[in-house]
């Protein structure tokens, strides 16, 4: 190579122009709208590319069946194998079943039965082995050589980077003038691909990087810091240890900061999606828009496009998301309350909570603590009130009525 030449990087725009090529029509172009109601509540002028709305439920498809149809005609025989317990194993089994070729998934032990089922009835081959993905990786590798199959990495790979930018592409050509986009990063395959397209379409444009507090692999090596990660959290699909080699070293010199957040602000940002927009994002889908609530200076009045990357969230976990949410807001609260232990006393206390709109939800009471006297009982009373302020209203009916009640 002359000496004035660099090398060519490893994934290039045309790389991802190309890719786009190859997709179109065999993916759902999302919709990109703008969000009025998202826009009211962070400040910024909102704009959401809509990945949830994939086939498989998130993004992982473009990369997935960009990374297949690259494929020679022996590789395709051979098969492809990944290690996932998630979006990347659902993605390649789909677009391996409908291309014919033979797919494998090793997933570890304790992956949701709905995930080794989802994923089996779109063809895959399904291995449970090891405690941790990690171990799962291990053996798909192990299996890669024993039978010689192709591995598909969920983002150290080119061919995956690639089909992943196509978001950054579609998102520009809905509304070009965008100020900022900001994507979630777990293993780094997302916001590579985005980025080089991004920079490359509007050289101007902020890219803005999300991470899990629990896991700022990127941040921490951008520092070069060791990363200690770890922990439960909700957006499991960017719980990612390590950030790959590859996606680091393409997105390092275009990314222009990096948002972490905590575990409540994923909680906000999924419960807004539902009351706000009507639809459903998983924990990692919800990161952008916590982004946007968590650091309202930032984004406020930019033209902001982020990217719900998908809503494959169990039901339970929705459920439990939501209910607590009201919690937050005050609109579902626990009072406690001492009182004497005589007939009557319970109909006296719901008769003022109901006379002032109060639902209630749920009673117990306790004999045996030793906060309330021997002749006394302690209540605790769940109500569903408009809002917090509502909730003080009745607080203090109650307390006028003698009921010293308080907030749990």
């Amino acid at each position: 190579m002359p000496a004035d030449q660099t090398p060519r990087p490893a994934v290039t725009y045309a790389d991802i122009v190309e890719a786009a090529k190859r997709l179109e029509g065999r993916i759902e172009r999302t919709p990109m709208h703008h969000s009025r109601p998202l826009s009211t509540a962070t400040g910024a002028d909102v704009w959401v590319k809509h990945e949830n709305q994939q086939l498989t439920g998130a993004f992982k498809e473009r990369g997935a069946l960009n990374r297949l149809l690259q494929l020679n005609d022996a590789e395709k025989k051979r098969g492809v194998i990944a290690a996932s317990a998630g979006n990347h194993a659902q993605a390649l089994a789909q677009h391996a079943q409908v291309l014919g070729i033979p797919s494998t998934i090793v997933m570890p032990r304790g992956t949701p039965n709905v995930k080794i089922e989802q994923t089996r009835a779109r063809g895959a081959a399904i291995v449970i082995e090891g405690d941790t993905f990690d171990d799962a990786y291990a053996h798909a590798l192990k299996l890669r050589e024993e039978q010689n199959l192709v591995f598909v990495h969920p983002f150290d790979d080119a061919g995956v980077i690639a089909g992943q930018g196509t978001t950054a592409i579609e998102m520009l050509e809905d509304a070009p003038d965008l100020d900022i986009i900001v994507v979630p990063i777990g293993g780094g395959g997302l916001i590579a691909g985005m980025a080089i397209a991004a920079k490359a379409i509007k050289p101007d444009i902020q890219v803005i990087g999300v991470e899990a507090a629990m896991y700022p692999s990127f941040a921490t090596r951008k520092r070069g810091e060791k990363c200690y990660t770890g922990g439960q959290t909700i957006a499991e699909g960017i719980a990612v240890k390590l950030v790959g080699d590859l996606p680091f070293a393409l997105a390092l010199p275009l990314i222009d900061d990096i948002v972490q957040i905590d575990e409540p602000g994923f909680e906000r940002a999924i419960a807004l999606y539902v009351s706000a927009e009507k639809t459903v994002a998983e924990g990692a889908g919800a990161a952008t828009l916590a982004a946007l609530l968590s650091e309202p200076k930032r984004f406020r009045g930019k033209k902001t496009g982020i990217v719900l990357s998908g809503g494959n969230i169990d039901t339970r976990l929705l459920a439990s998301v939501l209910e607590r949410s009201l919690v937050r807001e005050g609109r579902i609260a626990i009072l406690r309350f001492i009182g004497d232990d005589r007939p009557g006393i319970l109909a006296t206390v719901t008769r003022i909570i109901g006379d002032r709109g109060g639902n209630i939800l749920q009673v117990e009471h306790h004999r045996m603590t030793l906060d309330a006297p021997i002749k006394g009982v302690e209540f605790d009373i769940e109500i569903e009130t408009r809002d917090a302020e509502h909730t003080h209203e009745i607080m203090a009916a109650l307390r006028a009525a003698g009921y010293q009640a308080r907030h749990l």
